[in-house]
Order: structure tokens, then sequence, then C-alpha cells
């Protein structure tokens, strides 16, 4: 026995289907606003970079290479991490600053050199926090490793 729906009781009308096409397009509109508002620089980003950059450093000092050292700038448009500033096979990386700013114990520039067992020839710890939206904390031990959070 088969079951028959009444005379305009299946299906959308013309009417409701315009309208969820114009809902969805004024929320789909007021999201790409949303998004498109927002700042591409991630402090979290910067935080991985630097570490990345530091690690790097780290590296080229254990295995005696001269590029066992790290500059850390901030221009007025970006932070650069420049590892093994001067010698000839210095690599650089580069990331907007995007109206964020870096703090360091010490002023910026600073540079960081790695003893050749890896840890930091100054001997001390140093933290970096990065401030934007949001603001992110990274240490590097006097061991030389690199963690995220403030220094204990």
């Amino acid at each position: 026995m088969k079951q028959h729906c009444a005379p305009g009781a299946s299906g959308f009308t013309l009417v409701e289907l315009v309208m969820v096409i114009i809902l969805i397009g004024a929320l789909s509109a007021l999201g790409v606003g949303l998004f498109a508002s927002r700042s591409a620089f991630s402090p979290l980003l910067a935080t991985q970079q630097l570490a990345a950059a530091t690690l790097l450093a780290q590296q080229a000092a254990l295995a005696g290479n001269p590029g066992g050292s790290l500059r850390i700038e901030q221009a007025s448009d970006e932070f650069r991490f420049v590892v093994g500033a001067g010698t000839p096979a210095a690599r650089i990386f580069e990331l907007p600053r995007e109206g964020a700013s870096l703090s360091v114990g010490g002023s910026l520039p600073l540079i960081i050199n790695f003893a050749p067992d890896g840890a930091t020839q100054s001997g001390t710890d140093t933290e970096f926090v990065f401030s934007g939206q949001s603001s992110f904390s990274t240490c590097l031990s006097s061991l030389g490793a690199v963690y995220r959070g403030p220094c204990l």
C-alpha cells in the first residue's frame, strides 16, 4: 500500500529556496569580512621560526662549523633571524611583523653564540616574548634547549 502526500506538502517553495540562498550569501559575506580583517602574524609561527633558527645555529656549533651563532633583529616591518651571520653560509629567516613586537631580556639586535658543546656561550637563559593580538613566550636555556613558555 503506497502513501501519497497531500498536494503542496512535498518539496520547498520557490520563496523558501530564494530565502535560503540570500541567507547563505549574507553569512558568507560576513564571514569573509571577519577573516579578511585578521592579522596574518602568528606569535606561534614566529616562536617556531625562532626555535628552528636557534637549533640550526646550535647544530652548526656542535659540528664545528663557523655558523654557530644566531642574530635576532626586529626591523620596522619584519623579524629577522640570521644563522651564521658574517659567514659565507649565512641563512636568513624572515617573518612579517604585522604590528607585533618581540621583547628580549636585553636589547635588539641580539647575538647568541653557541659553544662546541651546544650550550650558549653567555651561560644565561634568554626569554623571548612575541606580542601581537596574543602573546607567546619561548625560552632558550643556558644549556641550549629551546622550549615553550617562560624561563624557569
